[in-house]
């Protein structure tokens, strides 16, 4: 068969992998945006029971915000390329996305086989921040949002404040109360007093449960973008390998 012949019958394969690669591309710009999303939203929601295990923010939402940012770029580059038909930035998208499908798969299942380490480290961390706690840092302020927005008191109870420092001088923090205008002072530096006016239920057990919710999701999203990499590196060293092998020129 002759040279013109097969390059006339290998144009509608190439077509056919460009406009799958172009939509391919334009997925994965999404799914890039729903990281640089979840990583805002990371920062928002879960900040606080971040920084209960260092007193400064933690990086892992700046994390996924850069991984979005960078895949909403390769995502852009990566229907430039196909556009061009250019084999060695087919290429490079192609390995891009073998380094982003590794590195999400190995970010998910560390997490996974070490998720009761991470229960294990919060758990130290949460008893460290009430023992310590003295309304000024950060991990201080961390411990009054989770209180008031799981709307519990001390890590199994209200009464583990009573061992505490704080306790002593100010009673329970007032981050504990069902109804502000109904904790006094007096009330909360009496354990029978307050015991109808704050939460009754521990932190620990709610933080944890939210934690591993939201923690399953972040995982979730990440493992299935990390395996629609596959998909992309296919069509990407299909496309390049076509191109390159019949001399084809995109116009």
């Amino acid at each position: 068969m002759s040279a013109p012949s097969r390059r006339l019958q290998t144009k509608p394969v190439i077509t056919c992998l460009k406009t799958f690669l172009i939509s391919y591309s334009l997925i994965f710009w999404v799914t890039g945006m729903i990281l640089l999303a979840v990583g805002v939203w990371g920062k928002v929601s879960l900040e606080a029971y971040f920084s209960l295990a260092s007193d400064k923010s933690t990086n892992a939402p700046y994390v996924l915000i850069g991984t979005g940012a960078t895949i909403v770029i390769f995502g852009l580059f990566g229907c430039f390329a196909t556009c061009r038909g250019s084999p060695w930035m087919l290429k490079l998208y192609a390995m891009f996305l073998t380094l982003v499908f590794l590195a999400e798969l190995v970010a998910g299942i560390s997490g996974f086989l070490f998720r009761h380490e991470i229960k294990a480290i919060l758990k130290d961390a949460y008893e460290n921040a009430v023992t310590n706690y003295n309304t000024t840092n950060s991990q201080s302020a961390a411990v009054d949002t989770i209180q008031r927005t799981l709307h519990c008191c001390g890590k199994t109870n209200y009464t583990d404040w009573e061992q505490t420092a704080y306790y002593k001088e100010s009673g329970i923090p007032a981050s504990c109360c069902k109804d502000n205008t109904k904790c006094t002072p007096k009330t909360l530096k009496d354990l029978e007093k307050a015991k109808n006016e704050v939460y009754n239920v521990g932190c620990f057990s709610l933080l944890t449960g939210v934690m591993e919710a939201n923690l399953g999701i972040i995982a979730g999203i990440s493992f299935g973008i990390a395996f629609f990499q596959l998909i992309g590196i296919f069509l990407a060293c299909c496309l390049s390998r076509y191109i390159t092998n019949n001399q084809y020129e995109m116009v």
